[in-house]
């Protein structure tokens, strides 16, 4: 797994920050490509009021469109609850539904969210479908979804615990998971404890650009200036 606890501390510094000035701070380290990492705009946040969803992966792999071959459904196993409850909390679901065409039914709805909310899970992350958004609203459990489904299907677990991937994003279990309106990304574990300081930092040079630009005495030779200032800060 890909576990690398951080303290209390560390990650409410992570649940201030957006997602992009995360993926601004994770971009300074150069451990990945910057076009790997996050989920792609087919995932949408359902509850964009919420604050930053932070917390470490449970995988779980799904399909929803097609009937056993034998019965009227398949059977319900718990087996993958004692996956997400090996990991640290917070938790976050993530759920790869590996049908041709994602999302035809829902896994997810008021009673997963609720048993999840019991087991330590802020949010679940998946390229299917969720319902039951207006039941779930007042747990504040974060939903990002490729799409909303009226029923369920023949929604079943195929499998858990293994690296998945929900659009551009893979994910392996134990990754920590940082969501909120803009879309969901992992960070490295490698850099996981000094993300928010960088973003922090980031933000503040920002704003000194936005300060500049919406100052009285604004010009093109202090912007150029400004910004000749924010790249040889952010060389070093």
């Amino acid at each position: 797994m890909a576990t690398e606890v951080l303290s209390d501390s560390e990650l409410q510094a992570l649940r201030r920050i957006n997602s992009c000035a995360v993926a601004n701070a994770i971009e300074t380290f150069g451990v990945r490509l910057r076009n790997t990492g996050f989920t792609d705009s087919s995932i949408s946040c359902v509850y964009d009021n919420l604050p930053p969803m932070v917390g470490y992966a449970a995988t779980l792999r799904i399909r929803t469109s097609e009937p056993p071959m034998e019965g009227d459904s398949y059977f319900y196993r718990l087996d993958w609850l004692e996956h997400l409850l090996s990991l640290p909390k917070p938790r976050v679901l993530v759920i790869q539904d590996l049908d041709p065409e994602p999302g035809l039914g829902a896994f997810i709805g008021d009673v997963h969210a609720n048993i999840l909310a019991a087991l330590g899970c802020v949010g679940v992350v998946t390229n299917g479908a969720v319902r039951n958004v207006d039941e779930i609203r007042p747990l504040k459990f974060q939903m990002f979804a490729g799409s909303l489904s009226v029923s369920h299907a023949f929604a079943h677990v195929l499998d858990f615990g293994k690296p998945l991937a929900v659009t551009r994003m893979e994910v392996r279990p134990g990754e920590l998971i940082h969501g909120d309106v803009h879309g969901v990304q992992t960070i490295p574990a490698e850099v996981a404890s000094k993300v928010a300081a960088v973003a922090a930092e980031m933000m503040q040079q920002e704003q000194d650009v936005i300060d500049l630009s919406r100052s009285a005495d604004f010009t093109i030779e202090k912007l150029r200036a400004e910004i000749d200032a924010l790249r040889e800060k952010r060389k070093r």
